[in-house]
């Protein structure tokens, strides 16, 4: 397992789009593990050793029964990400790795995050909710306005960028299908950058 730049837990190296299938409620959470309450169908879809993001982290599945998954976790990744606020009964979202038949609705995302950021506040706009979060500065610097961003593992485009924080828009489905409809001001969600943004940025350094 190599960590760079962020929190990488697979591995294996998988691909997600962004685009959540499913939500699971934590039943249970130690310094090292969760266990994960969800649909029959995606827990048909599971094997161990197998790859799910969690909140939009790429982490390994160690158990599975009939309702529930497993995933281990290193200590450096619940210090970088929100698994340090979770708890049990919260809503997160699900996504399977993408396949060779997979539609990109979404756009790439790896499931190494890159920091955390929290909620400002969350304003009515017509039928759609607009979320403002604070980011660190050394991440605002690869948000950009009608870019790429993945926010708790969803493909959002950003609507706003400006400092350390940016916006984006939240269709009626996507807040009813994800745990965004549980999130309160002050909460904190994982954030993973356009990686297009950094290569970019490394290729212009050299």
């Amino acid at each position: 397992m190599i960590i760079v730049g962020g929190v990488k837990t697979c591995y294996t190296a998988n691909m997600f789009t962004g685009i959540i299938t499913h939500t699971g409620k934590i039943t249970d959470k130690t310094g090292t593990g969760l266990t994960v309450k969800t649909g029959k169908n995606l827990i048909a879809n599971l094997t161990k050793g197998a790859s799910v993001a969690v909140d939009g982290i790429c982490l390994t599945v160690t158990d599975i029964d009939q309702t529930t998954f497993g995933v281990d976790v290193m200590p450096e990744t619940v210090e970088r990400t929100n698994l340090q606020y979770l708890k049990p009964g919260d809503l997160v979202n699900l996504e399977l790795p993408a396949t060779a038949s997979s539609l990109l609705s979404g756009h790439i995302v790896q499931g190494h995050i890159d920091g955390i950021a929290q909620l400002q506040t969350s304003i009515c706009q017509g039928n759609s909710k607009v979320l403002k979060f604070s980011i660190p500065k050394e991440l605002a610097k690869y948000i950009v306005e009608k870019g790429s961003i993945a926010v708790n593992g969803i493909s959002l485009t950003v609507i706003e960028s400006a400092g350390n924080y940016f916006a984006v828009g939240i269709i009626p489905h996507t807040w009813e299908k994800t745990m965004l409809n549980t999130i309160k001001t002050g909460d904190y969600v994982n954030i993973e950058v356009d990686i297009l943004a950094k290569y970019v940025e490394k290729l212009i350094g050299r």
